[in-house]
């Protein structure tokens, strides 16, 4: 099981410390909407989450099967539009909405590549696992847990 503890002081506005093992960053808002910027936002944070699985699942596979890459980079944004405007969009998609979020994630390789290997890796950047669990609508499960002030 993954954990990940994120606290925040009230006071101290959106600035955020997230830690996991021996790991830390901090996450806040931008000055325009009231944080400091000193972090990436939250939906960066997912947006971060989703690239990293798919390079790294990537890695694995140009590995696996020998390809000619040298490199690779993954651009991903976030933005709500209105569903008509989702070209890329199943009718299922957009049924009955106004706006849906859509994240674009466009992958650069270096390297030679066919065809069939571009489809294939499309293939597999969309089995890396945040990927899947995006798409998969998961259950979060919600307590609230009073600590007293000492």
């Amino acid at each position: 099981m993954n954990e990940v503890r994120v606290k925040l002081a009230l006071a101290e506005g959106f600035h955020t410390e997230i830690s996991t093992g021996k790991h830390t960053l901090i996450a806040d808002e931008p000055e325009s909407k009231g944080g400091k910027d000193d972090g990436m936002s939250p939906y960066e944070l997912l947006l971060s989450a989703l690239g990293a699985c798919t390079a790294m699942t990537l890695k694995l596979y140009i590995e696996r099967k020998k390809l000619p890459i040298s490199d690779l980079e993954v651009l991903l944004t976030f933005d709500r539009i209105h569903a008509d405007d989702c070209e890329s969009c199943s009718d299922e998609e957009v049924k009955g909405k106004d706006q849906i979020q859509h994240i674009s994630r466009l992958i650069y390789v270096t390297g030679e590549v066919t065809e069939e290997q571009k489809e294939r890796l499309l293939y597999i950047a969309g089995r890396c696992p945040v990927h899947l669990t995006i798409h998969s609508n998961p259950h979060v499960e919600d307590a609230i847990i009073v600590k007293s002030r000492k």
